[in-house]
């Protein structure tokens, strides 16, 4: 059982490194996947794993400990609306927008491990083939580098695969190898997989027609949620949408970023 002492040590390190807020009754979730990796690290228990941190805390073991609470859940087309959004009204539109530059550029912000990035690429490569003619890029950044890295290998297993990916796109975009699905080259390289913590500044990742930014804003507290989605604002082009998780609901945001509803899905649009 967690001492109260273990749980405000565990979750002020976690909200200090990546804002995710541990308020009470999430001492089973801190219990749960802390004694996971103790176990992982070869340590008894997380009272072992408590005393180390305190004892002697490295910078390997705080990434640990941050991976192990911050692992979400993910799955390719997750809520379907949004992606219908994009096919139906959101590229065709900024395809016309963009005609002249001929760029798009989509940024799939907390990605965990690549499969609403793929997702993105998946849609384009079915439905817009014109785009791959295009400088078509997506950003997908995570805090987590293990999601990171097992997204950038485009690498899913069979369990991965059935969860929300059509069977017609598994065959025309996947190779199997062994237990694994593979993900189509040239589709991976739409991609570029970034580490990313959306606490630090935004440097060098440029500016977005789209931003997905889902089921990320839920863990951190009002002040960080503002803070954060004032930078994604920045970061988004005139004319670009931001979309956020199903249950989400942005409290602040400047009066021309407009509310849009495209079937059953909403997202806000930069006007101006």
């Amino acid at each position: 059982m967690i001492s109260p002492e273990q749980f405000r040590f565990f979750s002020e390190l976690v909200k200090q490194h990546s804002g995710i807020a541990l308020g009470k009754g999430k001492e089973y979730l801190i219990e749960s996947r802390l004694n996971e990796l103790a176990k992982v690290l070869g340590l008894k228990d997380l009272d072992a794993l408590y005393r180390k941190a305190k004892a002697a805390m490295t910078p390997k073991l705080k990434e640990q400990i941050i991976e192990a609470m911050t692992t979400n859940e993910t799955y390719f087309f997750r809520d379907q609306h949004p992606f219908d959004a994009l096919q139906k009204s959101v590229i065709p539109e900024l395809m016309k927008q963009n005609q002249g530059k001929k760029q798009l550029r989509f940024w799939s912000a907390a990605c965990s491990t690549g499969q609403e990035p793929y997702s993105i690429a998946l849609l384009i490569a079915e439905h817009f083939p014109a785009l791959l003619s295009w400088k078509t890029e997506i950003l997908a950044t995570d805090i987590s580098k293990k999601a990171v890295e097992k997204g950038r290998a485009g690498r899913f297993t069979q369990v991965e695969v059935n969860r929300g990916l059509p069977i017609t796109l598994l065959i025309k975009y996947f190779k199997q190898q062994g237990a694994f699905w593979i993900i189509d080259e040239k589709l991976k390289k739409m991609i570029r997989f970034k580490q990313m913590n959306l606490l630090s500044p935004f440097v060098g990742v440029g500016t977005f027609d789209v931003i997905m930014c889902r089921y990320v804003l839920i863990y951190f507290d009002q002040q960080t949620k503002k803070a954060i989605l004032d930078k994604l604002v920045k970061q988004l082009n005139p004319g670009g949408y931001l979309f956020l998780g199903a249950t989400e609901t942005p409290i602040g945001l400047p009066p021309f970023m407009k509310r849009t509803s495209f079937g059953r899905a909403t997202c806000w649009k930069k006007e101006g």
